[in-house]
């Protein structure tokens, strides 16, 4: 798979902001790209995994993803990381994602991108949403990009998301004895912290 059959113009079009035509040119061409992309990774996933492993491929967002099943993320992501066609080698975050009781389900989201390629994908875990203080459970991918260690932490911290295998797994942001995840849509502020008023 060739990125010169679909890219005749270069990013650098885009910032130098020749004209508007150009920018529709790129965005049109890297969309088609990004979707050819994303679908060889979905064939050749199924292909190795079974059809367990992917349960929903969206090409038509403004950023295209698998949903992954949580079993099959490791090795998904040691793939994707290892093989030389895709070798997507820098992950760039892992965000959380609350929907609340009433969808009662939470989100994992890994942006992944290859440098060398120019290749970007994003893989979500869709998760249940048990209640406190039972936390979500999803396999750390800290062993493949040590970079996923710290994001890893600051889902736990926020979110109370669990990443088993996570060998660090602790708060990042707030202190050790903090009460709650802040991010999730059911958290409550503690009245104090140590003494100290927490609502203002």
């Amino acid at each position: 798979m060739s990125k010169t059959s679909f890219f005749k113009l270069t990013p650098t079009k885009i910032i130098l902001g020749e004209n508007k035509e150009v920018f529709s040119i790129f965005a049109s061409k890297f969309i088609h790209f990004t979707d050819m992309i994303i679908t060889e990774i979905q064939r050749l996933i199924l292909q190795k995994w079974g059809e367990e492993s992917i349960l929903e491929i969206n090409t038509s967002a403004l950023q295209p993803y698998l949903v992954v099943n949580p079993a099959f993320l490791q090795p998904i992501c040691a793939f994707l990381q290892a093989d030389e066609r895709f070798y997507f080698d820098y992950l760039t975050s892992i965000s959380g994602v609350d929907y609340g009781e009433k969808e009662n389900k939470m989100e994992v989201v890994y942006h992944l991108q290859s440098i060398v390629n120019e290749y970007f994908i994003v893989l979500k875990c869709v998760l249940n949403r048990p209640l406190l203080p039972e936390m979500p459970k999803v396999p750390s991918v800290a062993h493949i990009w040590r970079a996923a260690e710290w994001h890893e932490r600051e889902c736990y911290d926020l979110f109370g998301i669990y990443f088993e295998g996570n060998e660090d797994l602790r708060r990042i942001l707030l202190p050790e004895d903090w009460e709650g995840h802040p991010l999730r849509k059911d958290y409550q502020a503690q009245e104090y912290y140590h003494g100290i008023k927490v609502k203002y």
